[in-house]
This record gives structure tokens, sequence and C-alpha cells, in this order.
């Protein structure tokens, strides 16, 4: 496979070496990260968790499988487009790697999207946080039964490409919160927005994943920006693969969460024209700002044919756009190289994701669904560890008792069985201890 003679061995190893390997097993070692993932409990259960607009409203739009099938098609094929245009030496990812990281990386949201993530992370602000994409990495690597102790046991590239935030929380997280709340429904979302990076629970998996990189390369890729008072710090690097996925990610985001908008009647042409066509025809000249009227007609046209072509159009604008920059005093060509988007399509799908965000996500109708499921998640974890030896289920308990026998950190084992619940057994549970 083209490239792979690049790629130091080291980024293959898996946490553990030990496991045997099936007999005759033909596939590179990304196919195996790829089954391993596809066929795993974690990812099967994206299929009833809400994506946008809630689960079960209508079964046209997109849930968090869905959307990430989508995510996998779009970054395989900006990895067609840079195989066109790059040099040979550049360790572009196999396409069987980026769709495994493009697959897995929703797999750690909880129920009820960002409101289930609110509720952890307010719930869990004393005990390490939580975080949608920390909990994706704490799943491949821990909690996945593919090994006894290991999870998926993937290789050390495709743990360093889903990790969006390569740092640890607690280097990330403010030092100032709000005050705690006296009642759940006084909660608000804005106030407990997640840090984003890797639990400390998890820093040993996380050292081995840096371990090749040199004392130059760990610090680099572990660079954050911010004041951290009370506002989180963030992450600043990640590695070529996880750009991928992250444009990738971003394009089915801006453009497909759009089309499920649209298609619901959820959207007004003349808002789209104001907020979004003028500002891409202030842009400098390109493909998208000359055929941006032609594209509106298609997208609200009420021919589905129509909407399909506009669609399509957009995402091939945003991924012929798409190019690799270096960083020369970067060492390890994985961190070296970004996946970029040329300026002028960046900044249009800037205005398709705020878009999106301001006139769907952030909607009363939206908002209130979101709310009820923060409540619901808020409920479920305040009965859990109220008398966790008595309502967790028989396996939970077992990792409950051991974890508080050796301090780890039990509480993170209540955040481990909510988040992997689909929105309708969070409901039923909910249902079945409070009525």
């Amino acid at each position: 496979m083209r490239n792979d003679h690049f790629v130091v061995p080291n980024w293959q190893a898996r946490p553990n070496q030990h496991l045997p390997e099936r007999e005759h097993d033909p596939r590179s070692p990304w196919q195996r990260d790829r089954g391993r993932i596809v066929h795993s409990a974690a990812f099967r259960r994206l299929q009833s968790k809400t994506q946008v607009l809630g689960i079960g409203h209508n079964d046209f739009y997109r849930t968090r499988l869905t959307h990430s099938l989508e995510v996998a098609q779009i970054g395989t094929g900006i990895v067609s487009q840079l195989r066109g245009s790059v040099q040979a030496s550049i360790p572009l990812p196999d396409p069987m790697l980026v769709e495994a990281l493009c697959l897995a990386h929703d797999i750690g949201h909880p129920p009820f999207g960002h409101g289930g993530e609110v509720a952890l992370n307010y719930l869990m602000r004393e005990h390490g946080g939580f975080e949608g994409n920390a909990q994706t990495f704490r799943i491949l690597t821990k909690l996945e039964p593919y090994t006894p102790f290991d999870g998926m046991n993937l290789t050390r590239r495709t743990l360093l490409g889903v990790s969006k935030y390569p740092v640890l929380i607690n280097r990330i997280m403010r030092t100032e919160n709000p005050p705690s709340i006296s009642n759940f429904r006084q909660l608000k979302a804005a106030d407990w927005l997640p840090a984003k990076g890797i639990y400390d629970d998890d820093q040993g998996l996380y050292t081995w994943m840096l371990a090749p990189l040199n004392e130059h390369d760990h610090q680099y890729i572990q660079s954050v920006t911010g004041d951290g008072l009370t506002l989180h710090q963030r992450s600043c690097y990640k590695s070529l693969d996880c750009s991928i996925m992250e444009l990738a990610d971003d394009i089915a985001y801006g453009v497909h969460d759009l089309e499920d908008a649209i298609v619901m009647g959820l959207l007004q042409r003349d808002i789209w024209q104001q907020q979004v066509v003028e500002k891409i025809k202030r842009l400098p000249k390109c493909w998208l700002n000359e055929h941006i009227d032609e594209t509106t007609s298609q997208l609200f046209s009420p021919h589905h044919y129509a909407q399909k072509n506009a669609i399509g159009a957009l995402v091939n604008a945003f991924i012929t756009a798409i190019h690799v920059s270096h960083n020369s005093e970067v060492s390890e060509p994985l961190i070296a190289y970004q996946a970029c988007m040329d300026e002028p399509y960046h900044m249009a799908l800037n205005y398709l994701k705020q878009f999106v965000l301001n006139y769907v996500i952030q909607t009363p109708d939206i908002e209130q669904v979101r709310y009820r499921g923060q409540q619901i998640v808020m409920e479920l974890f305040e009965a859990f560890s109220s008398d966790p030896m008595r309502l967790l289920p028989l396996n939970t308990q077992e990792r409950w008792q051991k974890a508080d026998e050796n301090d780890n950190n039990p509480y993170r084992i209540i955040a481990d069985y909510i988040a992997g619940m689909t929105d309708e057994y969070a409901l039923r549970l909910n249902q079945r201890l409070f009525g």
C-alpha cells in the first residue's frame, strides 16, 4: 500500500502485542482496526443516538450512525483527492485507516447529544470531568470488550488519529468554575461546557500512544492555548490522519445537517440568503461564490434530486479545496503534515456550520428536547451514585467495587455506564426508576 513503508513500525504497534493473530489473516493493521470498530457494540448503539434532531421524531434525518458513515465516505474522498496532488513521501493514511477513524469518532458521545454531555460533565466536575472525545478514547482502549483489559487493542496510529485533542484534561481545565447548583433544573448548559482532551484516568494509554515522539514533538503535540481561568484551554495540534477526519466531520456537519433542516422545512430561504449567500459572495473569487445562486435554487427546490445534486456539489467543492501543509520544525511526519482547507472554502464552511448552529441546533424546539435529555441523564446519575451496589447492573457493580477498593475513580464507572446508553434506553430506564 502506498506510503506504508514510510510508517515507523512503532505506529503499527498495539497496547497488547501478545494476543495471537488469526492464522492466515490477509488484512492490513488498518483493516483489522476498522473491523473491530464496525463490529463493536459501541458503534451499533450510534443508530439510536441523537445527531441534531431527536431520535424518533422522523425516520429521514441523520443519527450518529448515519452521520459517521457519511463522514467516512467524505474522509476517503479527501484521501483520494490528496493522493493525486501531494508528494509520494507524505505519509497519507490508508483509506481503511481513515474509515476507521471516521467511523469511531463519535462512539463516545452520550445519549441526548450535547445535553447529555453537559449533564455528565457537571456531575463529574470533581471526578475528572466528562467529554465525548475523551470517552471515545476510553471506549477504544479500555471499555469495548474485544480483549479482557485493552479494549479494542487498536494500533497506536489509529488511536493518535482519533484523538482530536491529544492532551490530558487536567492540563486544560479552567481553574475557576461557576458555583454549583442546588437543583438540576437550574443547570445552564453554557456554564458547564467540557474541557476537550483525554481523561487523567486513561493517562497510561495516553503516554503509550505518544511514546514514539521525541521530546520536542512530544511538547509540540501537547501545546495548548487560552488563559485557563474561567474558560478551558484548548489543544493546538493533532495528527495528519486526525486533521483529515476532522475536516470530513466538519463538511458532514455543515452540509448534511443543513440538508436535514431544509428537507424538514426548518429553514427559510430568505434567512439563508442573508446569513450565508451574501457572505459567500463577498469571499475571494472561487467556484463556490460563482455558483452559490444556482446551488441555492437547487437546495430549496421541491425536487429531491435537485437538492441531492446541490449537496453533492457542495461536498465536492470543499473536498477539492483541501491541501497538505508542513511544519519543518517537527520531525515526526505524522504530526508535521496537516490537511488544511483553502481559506475561502474554510470561511464558507464556517458560515454553513454557524448557520446550522444558529437556526437549527440552538432553536427553542431543539433546545427543549436537549434540556429534557439533560435532566434524564442527571437523574440517572444521581440514582446510581446514591446506591451503586443496589441499582447498577451486576457487571457494572463489580467494576464499581474494584475501582472503589483501588481508589481509582468509581464515579467514572457510573459515567461509563450512562454514556454507553442509547437515547431510548436511557428514557426507558428513567421511567422505570422515577415513573
